[in-house]
């Protein structure tokens, strides 16, 4: 440790365009679960009578589709995108 010099300012933080960035993929990454959820609990509510799978089968959908999202940001980020 060297404590006797001082730090660039921003060091290990991130710049107010990244963090801009990041809540924007974040928001698209949540309406996109969302809409992507609905979707799969609609079409399976539309073609059988149990709705419980539809809800199970949603979420799963949802969940994947918002991880898929924010690791390909992170991924992007990593390689200066």
């Amino acid at each position: 440790m060297d404590m006797g010099r001082a730090r660039p300012k921003d060091q290990g933080r991130e710049s107010r365009w990244e963090k801009d960035a990041m809540t924007v993929e974040i928001a698209f990454a949540l309406v996109g679960g969302g809409v992507l959820a609905l979707l799969v609990f609609a079409g399976t509510a539309a073609l059988t009578d149990m709705n419980e799978v539809g809800v199970v089968l949603g979420a799963v959908a949802g969940v994947w589709r918002v991880v898929c999202v924010l690791r390909r940001f992170d991924r992007g980020k990593g390689l200066g995108r």
